[in-house]
């Protein structure tokens, strides 16, 4: 044998591990083929060719995922740097590895094909809690096997075809030098690694987490079309140890509908006509209160400017209040808390499998009344996960980077920050030249993303934003002067004086003032309602207490919507002040403001109650305010209706 065929031969085996991964891809294929042809009513409405197409194709992306998760350890003993594994015994140990565990990942879809319509979802480790306390389960499966004795068929024969069509390698002694040999499989498992990483996570940017179940809606028209575009191994690994919904058994189910609901019935009559006007909300990165001169007059004896002169002057002209909290930490508790009025508790509501659930938001509300809505995020579709997202909740349209990039009157990468998005500036005014092509009345919301991590600004702005203070300083008043011209643009077009301007934050970054970094002050983001028009309020900071899921019932309150809806906030207009409130959640403690004060409450008991005056959070009044078991009532049954709603999909009215 030539040494070029000796050199070849010692990548056989790299080759025959992607040959049979190959393999497992067309079993899944198989698997979800079938999902579809079982499950086809539920997906036929509005079915086309080329939707199909990119079910398929999103698919993939899960797929890929699945299958390098679950065949990970086969990965490892096949490109394992050991010259002493080419025996029969050991090739059949990977061979019979290979077979049993794709083989189960094929049983779990084709059982997920049959049980989905009873959940229209893909099942989570969530089923293990569900049914364990049932004792026939059996009996069912049983019966299930005998009403759907073809797919115990396909399953015998697609088993048999993967064990014949796996292909084995064993190279002789002969044919290689066994120092050569380890060296070989360690290069290819080296190479494989990071496309393997990549693989699992669902992409290799910066931009991109680890995907979860909830990124299916990413390439589904609706929410149910996600199941076809997620397999059940990945739905059941993505979702161990995520058991975050537990209910609590604090009050009868009648008692706490009377102490809190989450679904609001206006008073208006269902004929009164809405208040059509146009809904923007400007979700801006980081841009906590801290940061906003005229949120802080007290702050360093009346001297802080901040860093923020054109939200400063926005300011007296629209309506914000004295408290305002975000509830949750990341940008992937804003989304919800702000478009859905869901809050962060325990882990992100989209992280979770709860974000299966139907559940919906200010777009899909709006949508039924005949409103355009589109949301715009300058980075890459599928950054963050928030077109899955947004198209789970209902907009109908969403503009990323890539459609900025399509748009001839701008930039295109030239505006590319390098890292995660459009810069702001360009990014805002791309925003406000396609609002003036939708059609009015419209809803939109924006996600900016300049005054975040690695804290740059554009370069032709460095000595015009320099380095002061802590470094996102720079990037706040980067992106307030962004702000700034956003409104200048859109205070020429024909729809700016029939619109309602939301402007908050996702969530509170680097502080430099003692009170920013207290339990609660990590929380503080403003909440700002514009509205230029006809019909405004006057301008003021209004003592209330207010938070992100307090948006949508404001909202819906501000235009007169004449349906019931769900939502755990509140219409902050009419509501009174001593029953406006705030909650989040830190480290296993939910944090409950109102009436003055913040309560701590573990789950169990309280551990902690300070004045909203103790900005420092130093006096623990823990047992001493007469309000405090009140408070404490209220918070048990937002929790609890929390939890229950989350684990019993009831996230509608």
């Amino acid at each position: 044998m030539t040494i070029n065929k000796r050199r070849l031969l010692l990548l056989a085996p790299f080759g025959a591990t992607i040959y049979n991964l190959m393999l497992a891809y067309v079993v899944y294929f198989l698997a979800r083929i079938l999902f579809l042809v079982i499950n086809y009513s539920y997906f036929s409405l509005d079915m086309t060719y080329s939707h199909l197409l990119e079910l398929l194709m999103g698919g993939l992306v899960f797929d890929t995922s699945a299958i390098l998760i679950t065949n990970s350890l086969y990965i490892v003993l096949m490109l394992l740097p050991w010259h002493g594994k080419e025996t029969a015994t050991y090739q059949q140990v990977c061979r019979w590895l290979f077979v049993i565990i794709n083989s189960l990942a094929l049983f779990l879809n084709l059982c997920d094909a049959v049980y989905f319509r009873y959940t229209m979802r893909r099942t989570t480790t969530t089923i293990f809690s569900e049914f364990s306390n049932e004792g026939n389960l059996g009996s069912i499966f049983f019966t299930e096997m005998f009403n759907h004795f073809y797919l115990v068929f396909i399953f015998g024969a697609a088993v048999w075809a993967l064990n014949y069509l796996y292909y084995t390698t064993r190279l002789r002694q002969r044919h290689y030098v066994w120092w050569q040999y380890d060296i070989a499989m360690l290069l290819s498992l080296l190479l494989f690694i990071p496309f393997g990483v990549a693989g699992i996570r669902g992409g290799f940017t910066t931009a991109v987490r680890p995907i979860t179940i909830s990124n299916a809606n990413q390439y589904a028209d609706h929410p149910v079309e996600a199941a076809l575009v997620l397999n059940t191994p990945f739905s059941l690994y993505r979702t161990i140890g995520k058991d975050v919904f537990v209910v609590p058994n604090y009050f009868k189910k009648e008692d706490l509908e009377m102490l809190y609901s989450p679904i609001h019935k206006p008073s208006i009559t269902r004929d009164s006509s809405m208040i059509k006007k146009n809904v923007v909300i400007l979700i801006v990165e980081s841009f906590g209160r801290e940061y906003i001169g005229a949120l802080n007059r007290s702050l360093e004896n009346g001297l802080y400017k901040g860093y923020t002169p054109f939200v400063d002057s926005l300011i007296t002209r629209s309506v914000t209040f004295s408290h305002s909290y975000c509830n949750g930490r990341k940008s992937i508790d804003g989304m919800p808390s702000i478009l859905s009025s869901i809050p962060m508790f325990v882990e992100p509501f989209f992280l979770t499998p709860a974000s299966m659930n139907q559940v919906s938001g200010i777009a899909r509300l709006l949508d039924d009344e005949g409103y355009q809505t589109a949301f715009f995020h300058g980075a890459q579709r599928g950054s963050m996960g928030f077109q899955a997202f947004a198209n789970a909740t209902g907009f109908q349209d969403y503009y990323g980077r890539e459609d900025f990039n399509a748009d001839a009157r701008f930039g295109s990468d030239n505006d590319f920050d390098g890292t995660w998005a459009i810069w702001d500036e360009p990014f805002l005014q791309y925003y406000a030249a396609k609002m003036s092509e939708m059609k009015e009345p419209f809803m939109t919301a924006v996600f900016t993303a300049s005054s975040h991590h690695p804290y740059a600004v554009p370069e032709k702005y460095k000595s015009t934003f320099p380095e002061e203070g802590i470094i996102i300083h720079k990037c706040i008043r980067y992106t307030d002067m962004a702000i700034g011209k956003f409104f200048e643009k859109a205070s020429h077009e024909p729809w700016f004086n029939n619109t309602i301007f939301v402007l908050t934050s996702d969530h509170t970054n680097l502080s430099d003032h003692e009170y920013y970094q207290t339990d609660l002050g990590g929380f503080c983001s403003p909440i700002i309602f514009y509205e230029p028009g006809s019909g405004a309020r006057i301008p003021e900071i209004q003592d209330k207490i207010a938070q992100q899921i307090d948006i949508l019932p404001t909202l819906m309150g501000m235009l007169h919507y004449p349906k019931p809806y769900f939502a755990f906030g509140i219409d902050l207009f009419n509501t009174k002040a001593e029953e406006t409130w705030a909650i989040n959640y830190l480290n296993g403690i939910y944090q409950y403001v109102k009436k003055g004060h913040v309560l701590q409450f573990d789950g169990e008991k309280a551990i902690g109650m300070y004045a909203l005056t103790d900005s420092l959070m130093q006096n623990n009044l823990n047992g001493k305010v007469p309000d405090q078991p009140w408070m404490i009532q209220e918070l048990k049954a937002i929790i609890q209706q929390y939890m229950s709603r989350m684990t019993e999909d009831r996230l509608l009215p």
